[in-house]
């Protein structure tokens, strides 16, 4: 507003430079303001962004899962029936052999030892006693002979006289002389031969004769159809009796082993369906528990802890045509089932915690977590059945982070 000259009053002035003042002095306050509210709306907590499950009715099935090998069911072992020198095996494991028609090696007479310094004076001394020994006894035996002689002398000149010249006892004591100088004869010749005997006995250790491999090599066979699994002993070599040469054995008959931890054996029984998976095809092998053996065993972990294990065997069930590529000491992946139910309320096994002894998990509800506490059955490690605290169609925490309490916010993750 001015006058009529064109000039401005004086108190517009002031009034104009109040309100840039005023106006100067709001701005920090606003800006203080603005950066209060953006601070605020920073430290407000936002929703945690969580993975959701559904609580269904399933079919589910308990399993207990190791690792296993498979074994050929029968094997039989080849060894040495006496000792000799073997002939090299000139089969190789995975060949076929046949009952009582594959020669598989054979064993010949060895020669005899060579003799140290030591031991062939031994010898030669020993033939030196026995040639003394054999002349002794040829001595022997010609004093025999003559005493002999003098008997039957003299009970010929008895037999000669006539009458009573000679008493009866006479008579009969010439003829027992001459029956007893005969039986020492006898006993003489014996004690010759088996001087003879002897010395033959002590130049047999002392001389090396040759050996007659002709005639004189036994043949080892096969025992049974099927194939070679391993050869324990391929070169030619002196062997003793009972050492092993080969293992045999049928590789299309073959079962399931694994070592199930003792407590665990105590659910299995002999037919329980068996799941045998990770052995190199595309599905899963079907088996039944065969045989659960009484004994148990302690073996070592990966982490040094002593664990009771107890064998297991498992009969394959209609194998497909690939399975018979499977061998001996092949790894599998063994799952035998110990419980099954066709309608069981499962919920995802990721959802549940332990809290002290209590089963518990976070249940999704208007946006937020709220913790439930359950009752909770068998379990395959995926899936858990629900025996009290949850109904069909929950929707529950996955794996839920530790900022997740009671009453938090949260999302599900996109």
């Amino acid at each position: 507003m001015s006058n009529g000259n064109g000039e401005t009053p004086p108190w517009e002035g002031k009034r104009s430079g109040s309100a840039k003042s005023l106006l100067r002095r709001l701005v920090p306050w606003l800006i203080g303001g603005a950066l209060v509210a953006v601070v605020a709306m920073g430290l407000k907590p936002k929703p945690v962004e969580v993975e959701t499950g559904t609580v269904a009715r399933a079919p589910l099935t308990v399993r207990i899962s190791e690792e296993g090998k498979t074994r050929i069911r029968n094997r039989y072992v080849v060894a040495a029936p006496l000792a000799g020198r073997m002939r090299r095996v000139h089969f190789k494991a995975g060949d076929e052999v046949k009952a009582g028609e594959t020669l598989l090696t054979a064993i010949e007479p060895v020669a005899a030892p060579l003799l140290d310094p030591r031991a062939k004076a031994l010898a030669e001394a020993i033939v030196a006693t026995r040639e003394a020994a054999r002349s002794r006894a040829t001595e022997t035996l010609k004093a025999a002979q003559s005493a002999q002689l003098m008997a039957d002398a003299n009970l010929a000149r008895i037999h000669s006289l006539r009458g009573g010249a000679v008493s009866q006892a006479d008579r009969d004591r010439a003829e027992m002389e001459g029956s007893m100088r005969s039986a020492d004869v006898r006993a003489a010749e014996f004690a010759l031969k088996v001087a003879e005997h002897e010395i033959a006995q002590a130049h047999a250790a002392l001389d090396r004769p040759a050996v007659t491999i002709e005639g004189n090599a036994i043949e080892v066979k096969a025992p049974v159809s099927g194939r070679l699994l391993n050869v324990m002993q391929e070169s030619e070599t002196v062997v003793t009796a009972g050492t092993p040469i080969a293992e045999i054995g049928d590789p299309a008959d073959i079962e399931i082993e694994a070592e199930i931890l003792s407590r665990d054996a105590v659910a299995m029984k002999p037919g329980d369906a068996v799941s045998i998976e990770q052995w190199g095809g595309p599905q899963p092998l079907a088996a039944r528990v065969r045989r659960i053996e009484p004994a148990a065993f302690t073996k070592i972990s990966a982490l040094g802890v002593e664990e009771q294990r107890v064998f297991v065997l498992c009969d394959l069930v209609n194998p497909p045509e690939e399975a018979k590529a499977l061998g001996d000491r092949y790894r599998v992946e063994v799952r035998v089932a110990v419980w099954h139910s066709d309608d069981a309320l499962v919920v995802p096994a990721g959802a549940l915690f332990r809290e002290g002894n209590a089963w518990k998990t976070f249940v999704f509800r208007d946006g937020k977590a709220q913790a439930v506490s359950l009752e909770a059955g068998k379990s395959d490690g995926h899936f858990t059945d629900v025996i009290s605290g949850l109904s069909e169609g929950d929707e529950v925490l996955l794996h839920p982070p530790d900022t997740v309490k009671d009453g938090t916010a949260v999302t599900k993750r996109k």
